[in-house]
């Protein structure tokens, strides 16, 4: 299926390979350099650190804040975007202005693993973009393999802590805690980081928690009964790489597995 989905975008593609892109995500700016093609970058959105390769690359804005104007004098003839990134409103402008675009929001790992080939494709690099999918796809039936438990650990994932957010289903950080061996405690909520109760938390009984800081996970302590406070199982999160959907999230992810790994 995989295999088809590639043919039908290489049939859908013009076949003309970029040399000019913009890239609006971090994420996308990682792939670019995972596919070797900084060359290709001509500017970015910013959204934190910037890597070293890129960082002297012109800035077309912020994170929800592009500025138009300096995207088009970059004259970039492919733009890579996460869905959110940019307004729904400046999407139908580059739309109508005949920029071509490729949105990218995976929501399973198999989809990034996608994505590798198809950027690769519309940048002239397919062997890279093939390359890093097959690499990316070897990893991840490894990880799946190592870590598989007949029993998943039901998991809170703590985004945030007032208010209190966590990670939907579809949120491609639930797929990385199923290969992991654990289960979103909050998987049938469809929004990519839903706003949750305390009493929600409570009622499902997490086995363990996640969360990015120590205070976070040290507040969750005044509820002895939760399982994961009584068995000690209150971790940080271990790699931020996991919020950013690039072939880095292969080995964030192994980090996230190794955690899990000491759960009981």
């Amino acid at each position: 299926m995989r295999a088809l989905t590639f043919c039908l975008l290489l049939l859908a593609w013009p076949g003309v390979a970029a040399e000019r892109v913009v890239s609006l995500a971090p994420s996308l700016t990682e792939i670019m350099l995972e596919l070797e093609a900084d060359d290709l970058l001509v500017g970015v959105l910013d959204g934190g650190e910037r890597p070293a390769a890129v960082a002297q690359l012109p800035s077309v804005g912020r994170y929800g804040q592009l500025e138009m104007e300096s995207l088009l004098a970059l004259q970039p003839d492919l733009v890579l975007l996460w869905p959110d990134s940019i307004s729904k409103a400046q999407q139908q402008q580059l739309r109508r202005l005949g920029i071509p675009l490729l949105i990218a929001e995976p929501r399973k790992l198999a989809d990034l693993e996608q994505q590798f080939a198809e950027i690769g494709a519309r940048i002239g690099r397919i062997e890279q973009g093939q390359k890093l999918q097959r690499a990316f796809s070897a990893g991840l039936a490894r990880l799946s393999q190592r870590y598989h438990r007949d029993q998943p650990l039901r998991l809170f994932y703590q985004v945030w802590n007032v208010p209190l957010y966590t990670i939907g289903g579809q949120q491609i950080i639930s797929d990385a805690l199923r290969i992991c061996g654990a289960e979103n405690v909050f998987a049938e909520l469809t929004l990519p980081a839903p706003q949750v109760s305390v009493e929600a938390v409570l009622q499902a009984n997490p086995e363990v928690i996640l969360a990015g800081e120590q205070g976070q996970l040290d507040a969750w302590r005044i509820w002895p009964g939760v399982t994961a406070v009584a068995r000690e199982q209150l971790w940080l999160v271990p790699d931020a790489g996991l919020e950013r959907p690039s072939f880095q999230m292969l080995a964030a992810t192994e980090r996230l597995c190794q955690v899990l790994a000491n759960a009981q």
